[in-house]
This record gives C-alpha cells, structure tokens and sequence, in this order.
C-alpha cells in the first residue's frame, strides 16, 4: 500500500513540475470538489439561502461559487441584515476554503508554470521552429564555424542546436563566439540525437539541412553517427508527404572512416530519399582552407580574413624547374589528411614524362617514420604499388625519415631544403600531437628557414591569436645588408616570425567550399550530355543558347542520381582549378592575383599543356579512392578483342586508364583535353550564380 502511495505522490509531482494544462486541470478539479462542498454546508445551514439568492436575483449555482472565488462576496452578505448565523457560518467556511485554496492555489500555480517556462527555455525544453530551419545534432568544438558558415550564407537563418549536454552551458559557449545580435537566431535543445522521439518535437522532416556532428572527443564518435543517420531516414520515411532537407552532412573523425563513405553506397536510403548526403572530416576540411581557399578567420573577428600563402609559389608553369616540396613532422591524423589532400590538388605542367622530373614531393618526418610508412602504404596500397616501381609513372612522391625534429640530423636536413630555392617551393607542417612541441619548433627553426621566407605552418587546438600577433609583429620589410667581394649588396627582408602560420584550430574546424561544389556539378553535366561517340562535351554555342536557370536544374538532377565515388571524383577535379589557373596565369606573364583572364578562352598550346595535367591529377584521384592498375592480363587496350568484357571489370575498382597520358587512346585524352577547355565556361556559370 506504501508502494502505491509514493507512486501517486511521484505522479502528482510530476504532474505538477512538467504540464501547465495538467496543472489547471487539477486546479478546476479542486474547484469543482469545493464548489460541491460549497453547496453541501449551504444546505446544512439550516437556512433559506435559496430565497436570499431568489430576493438578491442570484443563481443558486452562482452563490457557492462566488464565495469561493470572490474576495468582496462574503462581505456584501455579512453586512446584510436579513442573513442568519448559521448561513453566515457556512458562508465563511466557504470563503476560507476559496481564500486558502484559489487566492494562494492560482498565484502559485501562476508563478510555477512562469518558472517552469524559464527553467525550460534555459534547459532546451521549449520549443519553437517549425520549418525552414538547419538543425545541428550534437556538439563539440566544431559547431561554432558551421554557424558562422551557415550564416554567412543566410543571415536570416534560424538554427537549432539538437543536444544532450547541458543547454546552459552550450548557449555560454556561443556567447563567446557567435555575434550578439545571432544568438536570438539560435535554439538549442536538448535531445539525443539517436532518438527519433525527439525528432518530431524539432520538426526535422521540414529542416532545410542537418548536420550530424556529436562529439569528436568520444571514441564512439563515427559509430554513433552513422547510427544517427540511420534513425533521420527511417523517421523521415514515416513522413512522406513531409518536404526534405536538402543535405545531410555528417561528420567522420576517423580518416579511414571518411575514405569509406567516398566510394561506398552505404547511405544509398539517403540518396533514395531525395536528400544528398555529405560526408565531412575535420582534418580534410582543414586541408581545403590551406590549399584550396588559402585563408581562415580570426577568433572572435570573424569579419577578418587572413591568407594563408601559396604552397606552389606564384603559379608553375611547364619550365619551372622547381618542384613543390611538402615536410609534414609528425605523422598525425592531421598531416596524414594533409598529405593525401595535397597529393589530390598539386599536380603541375611543369612534370615531364620522359624524365619523370620534377615532382611533387611529401616528406614525413617522424622518430617511428617506418611503422608510419608501413600503415600509410597500408592504407594506399595501389597507389604504391605504382610508386614503388623504378619507373613509377606518377607525379607526386612520397619519403619518410626517421628521425626527432629537435635532432642536429634533421635540423641540418632542414637547412640545405631551405637554402635550396633554386630546385623547390619548400613549405613546413609543423604537425605533432603535443602542440607545445610544435610552438617550440617554431620558434626556433634554423635560422635559414627564416632567412628564406619559408612558410611554416603551426598546429594548434585553440587559439590563434599569440602565432597571429607574432606574424602581424614581423610583417613590416626592414633593409638587410652584407658584404661580399668588398661589395655591400642590400635587400628588404621582413622580420623572423613573418612567415609562422597557425592552423588546426577546433573552432575554426567546418569550412565548407560551396564554389567547388558548383563546379564538380558542371563537370558532372558535361560528362552527362557528352557526345561520346566524338569524345566531345556539348559545344559552346549550343550551351550559351540554353538558360542558366536550365543548365542549374539539369546539373542537380544528374548530380542527385550520381554515386558517392563519382561525386567525388568530380569534386576533387574541381578543387584542382585553381592550381590549374595559377598555372595558366605563370605561363601568360601574369601575376599571381590578376584574375582578370581566367574566363578568356585558352589556346590549343595551354589547352594541350594543361590536359596531360588533369590525366596526371586523375590517375592519384582514383589509386587514392582504391582503384588499381590494370594488369597485364585485365587490360582492354592489350586485348581488344576482349574489350567488351574486360572493362567491367570496373566495379571491381579496376581501371584501364592508369597510365601515362601518352599511352591513352585518344578519345580519353579528348576528354581531359574538353575539361581543361571548359573551365572558363565553369568559371563563368558559378560567377553568375553568386549573384
């Protein structure tokens, strides 16, 4: 019996503490019994308060409840002389029970349902947005930039913060790096982001994206994720009338995690349901500021973007003697990404095949240099089975050295790559897990690496400002002087710390590149209306006749039916333009920011220079995504009269166009050639759909 009375007592509190309309409803219950008991003492009075109801034209329904709940009722009756004791008795005992129950009853029930509104605002308990909004699932140090992301596309935006950390907390971090005036744009709530019963109260079926983010601290991270995933398309496939969210992007902390879901159809349900699906990775992304968009915002001024500088110098062109260099020390997630991002993007017109010089080169500097290099090559295991070849056929290359950074070995290994200007673009990651040992390094390198204005780049987990201010410090040109030959030879240099660039931070960690994004979907639609028969794109004149506004929905159409491996292979193509134009630029005796020909059509001898390029880009893109080289005996082009079922083999990730661009038929060097060709076009389209 005990049991069942704290049973009771735990529903009635949590009656009262959760529900408004539970908490009135127990207030007209208490009415309804007083009200009833009212009646019943008036009865027992012994007095004809029916006909004193009847003289002063009152409801004897009205009566009982008056004295309840009107302070000035029992007033008026006591002052009437034609009232007796005993129904002034009763009325009394009425008008106590209403003054204890409702005058205190209703003030408290007031006050706790206000209480209850605030404590469930600052909690995440309320609810608001409807439709049209982007909802993040999780948090961590991320989620401020894709904020700043989504806002500096819509500054209308409305988000909301799904999460089960505390709310209080989350809006606290915000307040310390989301503008005042956005933080009314900003709803979190609390939820688990694995449960769909917390899907209905955001309305995430009306959401315009949703970004799966969690918390990369917890080893669990990418599992659960995925998991999230799963329970957005089965909850949204009990809405089918409902509207989709446009994307979902969900975040991979492991990068062997992140590779997968670039070539497998794991989230085919997505794509069936009309929605795209993005997968994101913190130390790629980074990779893409640095190489790709060369610039990131200041913490806590956002409105200031600082440029990160050219890893390729001014821009390659085909007799640069120079080969870009790339030193990564330590072999962390970090420089792992980075390595294979630049191994995407750097490929230069300046390579020549005969010769196999010069190459890009990614140099790993780590005191466990060999096992790092038996798990990277692990990981890439096609792409070194053609680099370990004496005559390997690609234009990148890859070295690691064992050895401590802080070593006299490595140190004076660092000074000859810096005296060594002539041969190579030499740029510096300082990339170790224990960040004071990367501030340290830099602080402290040869004094050639300063001499020579070589970038070094500096990770760090938080904040920018110290390396920022160092660089500020330093970025003034002051005359140097010596004497050589009895001659005093002068020149500006800038001071020691002018070249230190930080970068990794987690709260600059989402950096979306919707440009390239727009191209890889231009790429897509020229191989979609290709005429193949000729190995020729759709020409300029039949594309300048068709609406924009046509080209863009066609382009998503097919874009939407793509796979995940194609969808990539036209992304990492279209983060190639720039170098691609860096390069156009060199060769037209250009500077490096005159953008002012880039949309200028090219000239068969750039367009025949730049194609073997994009082939040479095209073989690192697909070994790094798993394909293989043909061997002998699958090779079509050996055995042509096989052709037909040898190049099925395909969906085994067996490709017959690895290989030197010189040894390609020619209808697939014609498409390499119609890219390079196009871009202008590409340039153009995305031009016009930023305005």
């Amino acid at each position: 019996m005990a049991q069942k009375q704290h049973k009771l007592l735990l529903r009635f509190d949590r009656t009262l503490s959760n529900s408004l309309i539970k908490q009135i409803a127990i207030l007209c219950g208490i009415l309804l019994v007083t009200f009833l008991l009212s009646f019943l003492f008036l009865n027992l009075s012994g007095s004809d308060w029916r006909n004193f109801c009847h003289e002063h034209k009152l409801s004897t329904w009205l009566l009982p409840l008056y004295l309840l709940i009107d302070a000035n009722a029992f007033n008026r009756l006591y002052m009437d002389s034609d009232v007796n004791g005993w129904m002034v008795f009763a009325c009394g005992i009425t008008y106590l029970i209403g003054f204890l129950v409702f005058n205190g009853m209703l003030v408290g029930v007031i006050t706790n349902a206000i209480g209850n509104r605030v404590n469930n605002y600052h909690n995440g308990l309320n609810h608001y947005l409807k439709s049209g909004h982007f909802v993040i699932m999780g948090y961590d140090e991320m989620v401020p930039s894709i904020i700043e992301d989504i806002f500096s596309k819509d500054k209308d935006a409305y988000i909301l913060l799904l999460s089960a950390y505390d709310a209080i907390k989350i809006n606290e971090k915000l307040k310390k790096s989301v503008a005042k005036k956005q933080l009314d744009q900003i709803i979190v709530n609390y939820g688990q982001r694995t449960a769909m019963d917390y899907y209905d109260d955001i309305h995430l079926e009306n959401a315009q994206e949703i970004y799966v983010v969690g918390n990369r601290m917890r080893p669990d991270h990418d599992a659960t994720n995925v998991e999230c995933v799963d329970s957005i398309c089965n909850y949204l496939k009990t809405h089918p009338s409902s509207p989709r969210p446009a994307r979902i992007t969900c975040v991979f902390e492991d990068i062997d995690t992140y590779a997968s879901f670039k070539t497998s159809e794991i989230f085919g349900e997505v794509r069936e349901l009309g929605i795209e699906f993005f997968p994101y990775n913190f130390y790629t992304g980074w990779a893409q500021q640095v190489f790709l968009t060369r610039s990131y915002k200041e913490k806590g001024n956002p409105t200031v973007e600082i440029p990160y500088p050219s890893v390729y110098g001014d821009g390659i062109g085909p007799d640069d003697p120079k080969f870009v260099h790339l030193v990564f020390v330590g072999t962390t997630n970090l420089a792992v990404s980075f390595a294979m991002e630049a191994a995407h993007m750097l490929h230069f017109p300046n390579f020549d095949e005969s010769t196999k010089r010069p190459k890009t080169l990614i140099t790993f500097i780590d005191i466990n240099a060999d096992k790092e290099k038996a798990l990277f090559k692990t990981r890439n295991r096609h792409l070194f089975e053609l680099l370990d070849q004496k005559d390997n056929i690609l234009d990148i290359e890859f070295e690691f050295i064992n050895g401590d950074i802080f070593s006299d070995k490595v140190q004076d290994q660092v000074k000859a790559w810096a005296n060594d200007k002539d041969s190579q673009y030499l740029s510096i990651f300082l990339s170790m897990a224990d960040q004071r040992n990367n501030f340290i390094m830099a602080m402290n390198m040869p004094d050639e690496v300063y001499d020579n204005a070589i970038p070094v780049f500096i990770r760090q987990d938080k904040a920018d400002n110290f390396v920022t201010n160092l660089r500020k410090a330093d970025d003034k040109e002051n005359t140097y002087s010596q004497v050589r030959d009895g001659h005093l030879e002068s020149q500006k240099r800038k001071g020691r710390y002018a070249n230190l660039y930080p970068f990794g931070m987690d709260d600059m960690a989402y950096c979306s590149d919707d440009t390239s994004y727009q191209r890889a979907k231009l790429i897509n639609y020229l191989y979609q209306t290709a005429d193949y028969n000729n190995s020729r794109f759709q020409d300029f004149t039949a594309l300048s006749s068709t609406s924009a506004d046509i080209i863009w929905a066609d382009a998503d159409k097919y874009w939407q039916s793509l796979s995940v491996a194609s969808k990539w292979s036209n992304l990492y193509c279209a983060y190639n333009i720039p170098s691609k134009l860096a390069s156009l630029r060199a060769m037209r005796g250009l500077k490096p920011d005159d953008f002012s020909h880039d949309q200028q059509p090219l000239s068969e001898e750039e367009i025949s220079t730049i194609a073997p390029v994009e082939h040479n880009r095209w073989n690192v893109e697909k070994l790094l995504m798993g394909y293989r080289k043909a061997k002998a005996e699958e090779d079509k082009y050996l055995h042509p009269e096989f052709a037909n079922e040898l190049k099925k083999n395909k969906s085994f990730f067996i490709h017959h166009d690895i290989r030197p661009y010189d040894e390609l038929p020619e209808s697939a060097k014609q498409l390499d050639i119609e890219i390079v060709r196009f871009i202008p076009w590409m340039l153009k389209m995305t031009e016009k759909q930023k305005t």
